[in-house]
């Protein structure tokens, strides 16, 4: 867990202002803030999300979420998606979330991700750690809300999750658009079907393309589809890529940007609900999600019209601890 002081109301004010101008330091700070699992933390986020959406942008940006296996090359791919995004579009702007295993001793990220992500100096391209924090859904306990705030800030926030394989779900609620990113040798079409994970992507990507297998791999990748996804298999992108030769580098950017173009897709009601719901049951387990579904009528309900997380939490927790002392 991030733990900060809580800025004073002037403080906040020119965080917000310097986030605004995409200042690292003032989007770092902000960051934390959102970061931080402590109760007198709500207060803060609640008022910088009133702030940015007051002043702000008029939509939300485009979530695209990267996933793939360790090895895959997303991170190096990433780098040099987002620099070549930017050099296309002078106006563009761009935050790169990737979520780092976690060390078993401090918790924090290892920052795999920083040391091979070579972006630009350009601030317009923003690039931030985050630890797993052991999670199973390939995204880190406070990614919905960080990504709450990057999407107020950027035109597109790209997501890479941790890369365990087979257990990155949560990353189809998040995102627009979800790419897979597999390298050559990466296993057979059984090998590939047995990760569940090839359910979830919109479009996949054979990278390291310069070396020979990856023909073969892009082949079997095809005949997966095929099989796995009977309805669309045929229909989804398979782009080619290589960071370190260049290859396919402009086809993959190309499709991004025709996704930032095409603004949210993501039902943002729906996303609210999972991510609120996943919380109770991080917290409160299947207890929890019973009382939520029954006494309290499901998350919709907490959640309003404004899908305002913090305040659904508190109610969530004041009933369910009433409950608890009621019974007691």
């Amino acid at each position: 867990m991030t733990a900060v002081s809580a800025p004073a109301p002037a403080a906040l004010e020119e965080l917000v202002e310097g986030g605004r101008r995409l200042e690292p330091h003032a989007v770092g700070r902000l960051i934390s803030l959102f970061q931080d699992r402590r109760t007198e933390a709500a207060a803060s986020r609640q008022a910088v999300l009133k702030m940015l959406d007051e002043r702000g942008r008029a939509h939300d940006a485009v979530v695209i979420g990267v996933t793939g296996t360790p090895g895959s090359g997303k991170s190096t791919l990433l780098g040099r998606v987002g620099a070549e995004l930017l050099r296309a579009d002078d106006k563009l702007t761009v935050a790169i979330l990737a979520i780092d295993p976690s060390s078993p001793i401090s918790g924090g990220a290892l920052l795999g991700d920083r040391t091979r992500m070579r972006t630009t100096d350009d601030p317009r391209l923003f690039f931030r750690s985050e630890a797993a924090d052991a999670e199973l859904g390939g995204l880190s306990p406070s990614s919905f809300q960080v990504c709450r705030l990057l999407s107020r800030l950027f035109d597109c926030v790209i997501v890479e999750t941790v890369g365990i394989g087979q257990s990155e779900g949560d990353i189809r609620h998040l995102a627009d658009h979800v790419y897979l990113v597999v390298a050559p040798l990466g296993g057979d079409e059984l090998q590939l079907m047995k990760a569940g994970i090839i359910e979830i992507p919109d479009s996949f990507v054979v990278n390291k393309c310069d070396e020979p297998a990856a023909k073969q791999t892009h082949r079997q990748l095809r005949a997966t589809l095929w099989l796995a996804r009977p309805d669309d298999g045929d229909q989804l992108p398979v782009f080619l890529t290589s960071a370190k030769t260049g290859e396919g580098i402009e086809a993959l950017r190309d499709a991004f940007a025709t996704q930032i173009a095409a603004g949210r897709v993501t039902d943002p009601g729906a996303r609210d609900r999972y991510f609120f719901e996943r919380w109770v049951k991080d917290e409160w387990g299947r207890a929890g999600l019973v009382h939520l579904h029954g006494p309290l009528g499901g998350a919709s309900t907490l959640l309003g019209d404004d899908g305002d997380l913090d305040r659904a939490s508190a109610a969530f927790n004041k009933s369910f601890q009433d409950m608890i002392g009621a019974r007691a």
